[in-house]
């Protein structure tokens, strides 16, 4: 006779496995060897992780609340609680996720023939680059513009300047 389904028979298994692929995938990131997908991945597996885990507290209520009772369990959730809170605050650090957003918006908005400049590229072969993925410039766009123009993802475009091989 077969098993019965049960949220136990799921939750444990992808609640473990989520957590090995963010811990692995936070580990990558830290040593800033996160090419690829790594950090896409880390984002946007961290909401599977929510919800099995939230699965596994239901599974598991029992268990939680002995554990969350005890006054290592409440001090442990109480602790990282307020290192959760603690982090949403740069404490005077200027870091590098910071940074990203502001600088991707300065490069997204500089003229093409800047961004040939920062990359030590000359104009005509980043437009040659950008031709090649469909998208037409002259080199006084922003990759905003042309973007809005063609549209390609900015991503894409970015890419073509920054990743070329």
């Amino acid at each position: 006779m077969a098993k019965a389904f049960s949220l136990r028979s799921w939750a444990t298994p992808l609640t473990i496995g989520s957590f090995l692929l963010m811990g692995g995938t936070g580990v990558l990131m830290f040593f800033e060897l996160d090419g690829g997908l790594t950090a896409v991945v880390h984002q946007w597996f961290s909401w599977l992780f929510l919800a099995v885990a939230a699965s596994h507290v239901v599974a598991n209520g029992r268990a939680f609340g002995k554990h969350l009772g005890s006054r290592g369990g409440r001090t442990s959730v109480a602790a990282l609680g307020v290192v959760l809170v603690a982090s949403y605050f740069s404490w005077g650090l200027v870091t590098g996720p910071q940074l990203k957003r502001p600088i991707e918006r300065a490069l997204v908005d500089a003229p093409l023939s800047s961004l040939a400049s920062v990359t030590h590229t000359p104009l005509p072969e980043l437009v040659h680059r950008l031709a090649a993925q469909g998208v037409s410039a002259s080199g006084a766009e922003s990759v905003r513009e042309l973007c809005a123009e063609s549209g390609v993802d900015e991503n894409r475009v970015l890419g073509a300047v920054f990743l070329a091989q």
